[in-house]
């Protein structure tokens, strides 16, 4: 019998050869012919599943998000019971953070990616699907839920926050990725605003 194909697995690993090419020597050096040789798959095969670069390209970003969230739900795991609010936003964004390979090579990828956004937006995901925005958007409500439980200050702005704290994750992602701060540098300056706004509160 013919092996079956899992197409999914197939854009994955394309997928996987874009990351590891923009990690290395940034988007643009991502072409169809270089993501079928980092692959290890034929250019028609790239051409298959991906019937433009840009398509390919939104892909891959798209499933760096996806990872991200995984990695998150999985720590979640972890914790073996329902997280508190305190819990759910140092875990996501303490998984912001390049602290493994795994999270280097994302924290790399998310960098290439908006460095090429300068000049072509249409790489990174619109207004409504735009993982910063959902990030946002999660803490605001953690914190809405901390507020409700009388464990977050009833007058602290959820939405202003929440912005604060995901920009500061992502801009101390890209100055570790630099090396002007140590992972352990900026776990703790995380942790530091955190425990501002659920006072008492320890995970």
């Amino acid at each position: 019998m013919p092996k079956r194909v899992d197409h999914e697995v197939r854009r994955r690993q394309i997928a996987a050869g874009v990351w590891r090419i923009a990690a290395e020597r940034g988007l643009p050096a991502a072409t169809l012919r270089e993501v079928a040789a980092e692959s290890e798959v034929s250019m028609r095969l790239v051409q298959y599943y991906f019937t433009t670069k840009h398509q390919m390209l939104v892909y891959a970003f798209e499933l760096a998000a996806v990872t991200a969230g995984e990695r998150m739900r999985s720590r979640f795991g972890e914790l073996g019971r329902t997280p508190e609010p305190v819990e759910v936003v140092r875990i996501c964004l303490h998984e912001l953070l390049p602290t493994d390979p795994d999270s280097l090579l994302l924290s790399r990828v998310h960098a290439a990616y908006y460095a090429a956004a300068l000049t072509d937006a249409t790489l990174t995901a619109a207004d409504a699907d735009n993982p910063q925005h959902m990030l946002e958007n999660l803490i605001a409500g953690q914190l809405r839920a901390g507020q409700a439980r009388d464990l977050v200050p009833a007058a602290i702005d959820p939405d202003l926050e929440a912005r604060g704290l995901a920009a500061l994750a992502a801009g101390l992602s890209s100055i570790v990725l630099v090396g002007g701060r140590t992972p352990e540098e900026a776990l703790a300056t995380i942790d530091y605003q955190i425990d501002r706004l659920f006072p008492g509160q320890t995970a």
